[in-house]
């Protein structure tokens, strides 16, 4: 009797739970609701007033506070495990591998010794300025260290960049997250066991990122067959969606960097998956999905971290959080400035108009905060930390977010001559109508159009090519003439270069990966491709920026 009045009263149990989850779901529906009015009228009005989305939505989060904070909050399992992974995964299969590897010297650079300097910086000004043991310290300088790309980005598509420029900025975020996650779980551990040596931590290092990027290699190319088998594209849909966040929860349960693993999982697809599919729209379908999943986490991971911050409590420890802006600042500086100007020396420099931009655009974001409520509560001072993070997180979001973009203007790196935006539409023109005719073609053998059909619409598409190609010719003949007359005026050769330096980089790149192909599978041999490799370097770095 007894005991199945205890299985009655844990029924009763069960279902009471139950019916108290059944019932917070209404009111979890208005709160989503609620939200997404909330964004819509920020766009609306960062729209009007010209300021960046982003910051707008840190913005409105701040004054509701305290109706909101309790009953919804930044889960950083929910942060880690399902928006971190969407937005990698979005930015990797948007990343072209070649213009990666193009920029990966400084890329390389930032996100490696530049992370581990400013990291270490930050850390040591922290320690002595605020009077903390060094495992608070390393935490606080890895995750101020990490810079989030949303914001600047979002900047990147209103006022226009050299591409290279933006592909710099894209690459050090990609694989800054993997590394500040990397290294964030290496301190935890250091505080977990008490001690870790040199050797130690290297290898441990080594394990997880190695290890990460040979987990997500091998489930990018074997995500390949399948997606190609895929005619539905809702079907392939549902693929990414299962490769980005299954590639995470696998690295992580392996003991490996999930982070690492969909970058790695990401690129291979978006550079080597998309190409393969037969369909124009199937394509097209896929990115704007992940464009949308990708808006749709930021415009609610921002609107969260306006809701989590409580500037009253901020004020209180004012003095302490200026100290940690001004850590993280100097930080960056000498990260930047410092190794970025040894570039030189084995790549094309970044102009120094360049270095102040991603000065200013160390914005924090997301992941900083996440990493922040991510710490042991059994770690002493954790609120503070806490505390100290979400301040600096919301003076790079506001104040260096409406700064971002006044500096760029200031300092004129978009400009554009008009012949230049001329030949830039000729472009578009002209890789459109090559995509259409691509498409009519595979609409043509799939039975799909008719022959006279798809002949009338070929031709229509073929002028607008012949037209495009006529005209580029043009600006193309006009710029050969500038090189080969004396002495052009300043600016000359640039404005008649319709976009030709962003071609030819594509060409040696394609060149230089034929030839070291080659080298691999021993059809050349290596004293022959060592000349031809560094002709093509020194080409490389004669190019002007795009």
């Amino acid at each position: 009797m007894e005991w199945i009045l205890a299985q009655q009263a844990s029924l009763n149990d069960r279902t009471a739970i139950d019916s108290q989850a059944a019932g917070n779901i209404p009111e979890l529906v208005i709160i989503l609701i609620i939200l997404l009015m909330i964004a819509t009228l920020v766009a609306l009005v960062t729209q009007r007033l010209r300021i960046p989305y982003i910051t707008g939505l840190v913005l409105a989060g701040l004054p509701i506070t305290e109706v909101l904070s309790r009953r919804i909050g930044l889960d950083p399992a929910l942060v880690l495990n399902l928006f971190l992974p969407i937005l990698i995964f979005e930015a990797a299969i948007n990343t072209d591998i070649s213009r990666l590897r193009s920029t990966f010297k400084p890329i390389a650079l930032l996100a490696g010794p530049g992370s581990i300097l400013s990291s270490g910086i930050i850390a040591v000004l922290v320690k002595y300025g605020l009077g903390l043991d060094w495992i608070p310290a390393l935490l606080i300088g890895i995750i101020l260290a990490n810079t989030d790309t949303v914001s600047i980005i979002a900047v990147f598509k209103e006022i226009r960049v050299p591409a290279r420029l933006s592909t710099i900025v894209e690459g050090e975020t990609l694989f800054n997250d993997a590394a500040a996650l990397v290294s964030f779980n290496l301190i935890l551990v250091i505080y977990a066991t008490g001690s870790l040596t040199v050797v130690q931590g290297v290898r441990e290092l080594l394990v997880v990122s190695v290890g990460g990027a040979i987990v997500g290699a091998i489930l990018g190319y074997l995500s390949l067959p399948i997606f190609v088998r895929l005619d539905d594209s809702l079907s392939s849909l549902l693929l990414t969606v299962a490769l980005a966040l299954g590639t995470f929860q696998i690295g992580q349960f392996l003991g490996v960097s999930g982070a690492v693993s969909v970058v790695i999982a990401g690129l291979i697809f978006g550079n080597l998956g998309l190409p393969r599919s037969s369909s124009a729209s199937d394509r097209m379908t896929l990115l704007s999905f992940w464009e949308y999943a990708g808006f749709g986490v930021n415009t609610f991971i921002f609107l969260l971290i306006g809701i989590e911050i409580n500037p009253l409590t901020l004020w209180r420890i004012l003095p302490s959080i200026l100290l940690v802006i001004l850590a993280y600042q100097l930080g960056r500086i000498f990260s930047v400035y410092l190794l970025l100007a040894g570039l030189r020396w084995f790549d094309r420099p970044i102009p120094f108009r360049w270095q102040h931009v991603l000065v200013l655009g160390n914005i924090k974001g997301s992941l900083s905060m996440a990493l922040a409520v991510a710490i042991p509560l059994t770690l002493t001072g954790r609120n503070f930390i806490i505390e100290l993070v979400f301040g600096a997180v919301l003076f790079s979001l506001v104040i260096q977010g409406l700064a971002l973009p006044w500096l760029i203007k200031r300092l004129n790196i978009g400009r554009v001559s008009q012949r230049m935006q001329e030949a830039g539409k000729l472009q578009i023109q002209l890789i459109a109508a090559k995509a259409a005719q691509d498409e009519l073609d595979s609409l043509l053998k799939s039975g799909v159009l008719p022959k006279a059909v798809y002949e009338e619409l070929w031709a229509s598409y073929q002028a607008r090519v012949a037209e495009s190609e006529r005209t580029l010719r043009d600006f193309y003949n006009q710029y050969r003439a500038n090189q080969l007359g004396s002495d052009p005026p300043e600016g000359a050769a640039r404005s008649g270069r319709p976009g030709l330096d962003t071609i030819r980089r594509r060409l040696l790149l394609a060149e230089k990966g034929a030839v070291n192909d080659a080298l691999r599978k021993r059809i050349v041999p290596e004293d022959l491709v060592q000349p031809y490799v560094k002709d093509l370097d020194e080409k490389l770095l004669t190019l002007e920026d795009d």
